[in-house]
């Protein structure tokens, strides 16, 4: 199992803001969803495009991606709506001691 990475403090990464942080060559997109955080791989399911490229929507929880407009539920990683059928893989998440951290539990 690897380690937790530091992803930064919890002041910087407001509600409704996302972050990417590597685990070795992986990007982990990290989001604050109303103040709880969620990572998710940033790697479109659908097409093999960057997630933090595309739009956060803080209200609805989902993240959409820019080249073809597929939507993930940052919770969970799941699809919501075509042209992706496939999740997106969750990474754990925790904070500890003012900061947030991740780590890639692909094993």
């Amino acid at each position: 199992m690897s380690d937790w990475i530091y992803v930064c403090a919890t002041s910087e990464l407001l509600p409704g803001e996302m972050t990417v942080v590597w685990a070795d060559d992986l990007p982990i997109l990290v989001v604050n969803y109303d103040g709880d955080y969620y990572a998710l791989e940033d790697r479109c399911s659908h097409e093999d495009y960057e997630l933090s490229s595309g739009v956060y929507d803080p209200e609805g929880a989902t993240v959409e991606c820019v080249l073809h407009g597929a939507k993930f539920d940052v919770r969970d990683g799941r699809p919501l709506c075509p042209p992706a059928y496939e999740p997106v893989r969750k990474f754990p998440v925790k904070v500890e001691n003012g900061a947030v951290w991740t780590r890639d539990d692909r094993g």
